[in-house]
Protein backbone atom coordinates (compact mmCIF):
# COMPACT_ATOMS: atom_id res chain seq x y z
CA UNK A 1 0.00 0.00 0.00
CA UNK A 2 1.09 3.67 -0.68
CA UNK A 3 0.45 6.46 0.81
CA UNK A 4 0.50 9.23 -2.22
CA UNK A 5 0.52 12.89 -0.40
CA UNK A 6 -0.02 16.00 -2.42
CA UNK A 7 1.32 19.23 -2.05
CA UNK A 8 -0.97 20.87 0.15
CA UNK A 9 -1.11 17.56 2.60
CA UNK A 10 2.75 18.30 3.05
CA UNK A 11 2.41 22.29 3.24
CA UNK A 12 0.02 21.32 6.32
CA UNK A 13 2.52 18.71 7.63
CA UNK A 14 5.50 20.07 7.53
CA UNK A 15 4.77 23.33 8.59
CA UNK A 16 2.30 22.56 11.27
CA UNK A 17 -0.63 24.31 9.83
CA UNK A 18 -3.37 23.16 12.32
CA UNK A 19 -5.60 22.23 12.44
CA UNK A 20 -5.27 20.63 9.13
CA UNK A 21 -1.72 18.87 9.92
CA UNK A 22 -3.29 16.66 12.57
CA UNK A 23 -5.66 15.25 10.33
CA UNK A 24 -2.87 14.53 8.28
CA UNK A 25 -0.87 12.87 10.96
CA UNK A 26 -4.43 11.10 12.15
CA UNK A 27 -4.97 9.95 8.53
CA UNK A 28 -1.86 9.01 8.09
CA UNK A 29 -1.54 6.56 11.26
CA UNK A 30 -4.97 5.17 10.66
CA UNK A 31 -3.46 4.16 6.89
CA UNK A 32 -0.11 2.71 8.98
CA UNK A 33 -2.53 0.82 10.96
CA UNK A 34 -4.04 -0.90 8.33
CA UNK A 35 -1.32 -1.84 6.25
CA UNK A 36 2.01 -3.00 8.02
CA UNK A 37 3.90 -1.75 4.77
CA UNK A 38 2.78 1.68 4.03
CA UNK A 39 4.74 3.81 1.91
CA UNK A 40 4.86 6.88 1.51
CA UNK A 41 5.42 8.75 -2.07
CA UNK A 42 4.93 12.41 -3.82
CA UNK A 43 5.66 13.89 -7.45
CA UNK A 44 8.62 15.92 -8.06
CA UNK A 45 5.89 18.75 -8.66
CA UNK A 46 4.91 18.77 -5.24
CA UNK A 47 8.81 19.84 -4.47
CA UNK A 48 8.46 22.37 -6.77
CA UNK A 49 4.67 23.45 -5.14
CA UNK A 50 6.21 23.37 -1.45
CA UNK A 51 9.72 24.65 -2.01
CA UNK A 52 8.25 28.00 -3.89
CA UNK A 53 6.02 30.32 -1.47
CA UNK A 54 9.46 29.73 1.46
CA UNK A 55 11.70 30.26 -1.14
CA UNK A 56 10.38 33.69 -2.11
CA UNK A 57 10.20 34.79 1.34
CA UNK A 58 13.61 34.03 2.16
CA UNK A 59 12.40 31.65 5.27
CA UNK A 60 15.14 29.67 5.03
CA UNK A 61 14.31 27.18 7.65
CA UNK A 62 10.83 25.91 6.68
CA UNK A 63 12.79 25.65 2.96
CA UNK A 64 15.65 23.28 4.60
CA UNK A 65 12.16 21.69 6.31
CA UNK A 66 10.82 20.74 2.98
CA UNK A 67 14.18 19.99 1.71
CA UNK A 68 15.04 17.45 3.99
CA UNK A 69 11.85 15.63 3.99
CA UNK A 70 11.71 15.12 0.06
CA UNK A 71 15.62 13.56 1.04
CA UNK A 72 14.34 10.89 2.73
CA UNK A 73 15.47 7.67 1.51
CA UNK A 74 12.27 5.85 1.67
CA UNK A 75 10.21 8.46 0.16
CA UNK A 76 9.20 7.25 -3.33
CA UNK A 77 9.22 10.18 -5.91
CA UNK A 78 7.38 9.93 -8.93
CA UNK A 79 8.97 11.71 -11.84
CA UNK A 80 7.47 13.74 -14.19
CA UNK A 81 7.61 11.33 -16.97
CA UNK A 82 6.82 11.37 -20.45
CA UNK A 83 4.27 8.81 -19.39
CA UNK A 84 2.56 10.95 -16.64
CA UNK A 85 2.16 13.64 -18.49
CA UNK A 86 0.55 11.82 -21.29
CA UNK A 87 -1.71 10.06 -18.64
CA UNK A 88 -2.19 13.98 -17.26
CA UNK A 89 -3.15 15.04 -20.11
CA UNK A 90 -5.59 12.10 -20.49
CA UNK A 91 -7.13 13.44 -17.21
CA UNK A 92 -7.57 16.72 -17.55
CA UNK A 93 -8.84 16.31 -21.03
CA UNK A 94 -12.06 13.80 -19.25
CA UNK A 95 -12.40 15.58 -16.52
CA UNK A 96 -11.03 19.30 -16.50
CA UNK A 97 -9.01 19.24 -13.68
CA UNK A 98 -6.08 21.83 -13.71
CA UNK A 99 -2.57 20.95 -14.71
CA UNK A 100 -1.21 20.43 -11.27
CA UNK A 101 -4.43 18.43 -9.78
CA UNK A 102 -4.06 16.37 -13.69
CA UNK A 103 -0.01 15.79 -13.11
CA UNK A 104 -0.38 14.65 -9.49
CA UNK A 105 -3.19 12.95 -10.15
CA UNK A 106 -1.68 10.37 -13.30
CA UNK A 107 1.71 11.05 -10.88
CA UNK A 108 -0.43 8.92 -7.77
CA UNK A 109 -2.04 6.66 -10.73
CA UNK A 110 1.77 5.41 -11.96
CA UNK A 111 2.55 3.90 -9.01
CA UNK A 112 -0.21 1.06 -9.42
CA UNK A 113 -3.66 0.06 -7.51
CA UNK A 114 -2.36 -0.12 -4.68
CA UNK A 115 -2.55 3.85 -3.49
CA UNK A 116 -4.15 5.93 -1.13
CA UNK A 117 -4.46 9.66 -2.70
CA UNK A 118 -4.15 12.04 1.07
CA UNK A 119 -5.53 15.51 -0.66
CA UNK A 120 -7.49 18.43 0.48
CA UNK A 121 -8.78 19.02 -2.94
CA UNK A 122 -12.51 16.98 -3.11
CA UNK A 123 -12.15 17.87 -7.00
CA UNK A 124 -9.55 15.07 -7.70
CA UNK A 125 -12.57 12.34 -6.71
CA UNK A 126 -13.82 12.88 -10.11
CA UNK A 127 -10.77 10.23 -11.19
CA UNK A 128 -12.68 7.28 -10.67
CA UNK A 129 -9.55 5.23 -10.69
CA UNK A 130 -8.29 7.45 -7.68
CA UNK A 131 -8.52 6.49 -4.53
CA UNK A 132 -8.91 9.40 -3.38
CA UNK A 133 -8.84 10.68 0.86
CA UNK A 134 -9.67 14.04 1.83
CA UNK A 135 -8.33 15.56 4.58
CA UNK A 136 -11.15 15.85 7.22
Amino acid sequence: MIAFLDASALIYLIESAEPFAQRVRAQFADLAKRHRTLAVAVSRLSWLECRVRPARNRELETLAAFDSFFALPDLLCVELTRDVVELATEIRIKHGLRTPDALQAASCLQLGAEHTFLTGDGGLRKVASLQVQLLR
